[in-house]
């Protein structure tokens, strides 16, 4: 028999029960009997049944709230492409009644992940999309839908104490050792680079970022080792007008500096202000296809971009979540993202979009 034409009257003539009792076994509601029950199984398992996933669902008849817990963030950052994806699925599966309502908490403020936290659990999610806070604030958390049985995606900063459903982001120290490696490609003569961060009471705003430096630092003392690294901080207590004094500053006290390389997705702001100083003799590397680090790319004066494609970030997770909750399939644990390098030659035909 044809598996895909399996009817549940065909059931249950095979198990030798009524049409009602294999409906009941097959929607797992009350009210049948251990041994109609052990009819049914051993009728679906010789018949090889498999069920229509989609079809139960959408007879179901059920609507899922998701919510998504991210940084805050400016336009056409890094994020935007995350919740543009996330969307994306929604609108996919809008048959099944999914909704995914997007929060914010500054990141540099684990008061505001909780009191956001707080919020998205009185909502009483289906399921829940979150870039962790420090770990003991989103423990907190995460134990809370453990116990509340509220399946949960990490996004960007991988911790597996934490028990996710699944998590989707790039091997950070991997990506982090790749970008040195990339950089000295460039410069195997250099003596000194710059590291540019953007920190907060001495704090950068996340886990992958300090994982991306690791792998760079391991890279280079294992191959670099006499390379000099000068960090400059453009502050996130500064105004951005206040940016330029302080990387004018810094290129007269290094000389010697020609290369840059940054964890996180602003390269554009060093890359503006070479364009700005006509500073032809120096380039920034940096992450994230966003549109400002992608004219700068253009125009000369970032060399490389590592992309990670946010939008299939957000697209996936919610796919996930879909897939678990509402399918009730298993989905894969640890979903490291490709990392890709980023030219003048090639950003133009970078897919943001490659769902599918």
């Amino acid at each position: 028999m044809d598996k895909t034409k399996i009817r549940i009257k065909d059931i249950a003539l095979r198990a030798g029960v009524s049409v009602g009792t294999v409906d009941r076994v097959l929607h797992d509601r009350p009210n049948v009997s251990p041994k109609a029950l052990e009819k049914v199984k051993k009728a679906l398992e010789e018949m090889d049944y498999q069920p229509n996933m989609y079809a139960s669902a959408l007879a179901y008849n059920k609507s899922y709230q998701f919510f998504s817990l991210i940084p805050k963030h400016e336009s056409e950052a890094y994020w935007e492409e995350v919740e543009e994806g996330a969307q994306a699925a929604c609108e996919h599966y809008r048959d099944f009644s999914i909704s995914n309502n997007v929060l914010y908490y500054n990141r540099f403020s684990p008061e505001t992940f909780a009191k956001t936290m707080n919020e998205v659990l009185r909502q009483q999610p289906d399921g829940v999309i979150m870039v962790p806070s420090v770990i003991d604030v989103t423990r907190r958390f995460t134990d809370l839908m453990h116990e509340r049985q509220i399946p949960f995606i990490l996004l960007d900063s991988y911790m597996p104490d934490l028990r996710p459903l699944a998590f989707f982001g790039q091997d950070s120290f991997a990506s982090g050792y790749f970008a040195a490696r990339m950089l000295m490609m460039l410069a195997p003569k250099e003596k000194e680079i710059m590291l540019m961060k953007q920190m907060r009471g001495g704090k950068v705003a996340s886990k992958q970022q300090e994982n991306r430096e690791t792998g760079f630092r391991h890279y280079m003392h294992d191959h670099f080792p006499s390379v000099v690294i000068s960090e400059v901080n453009l502050s996130l207590d500064e105004k951005r007008e206040q940016y330029d004094e302080i990387l004018d500053d810094f290129f007269r006290a290094h000389p010697l500096v020609h290369h840059c390389i940054t964890f996180n997705s602003k390269a554009h702001l060093v890359g503006e202000y070479l364009l700005r100083a006509n500073r032809r003799n120096i380039q920034i590397m940096g992450y994230d296809m966003v549109p400002k680090n992608a004219e700068c790319v253009r125009q000369g004066s970032i060399s490389f971009l590592i992309a990670q494609h946010a939008y299939m970030q957000g697209y996936a997770c919610v796919e996930s979540l879909f897939r678990a909750i509402v399918l009730k399939k298993e989905v894969d644990p640890v979903n490291y993202m490709p990392i890709e390098l980023l030219s003048k030659e090639n950003i133009d035909y970078y897919r943001r979009n490659n769902i599918g």
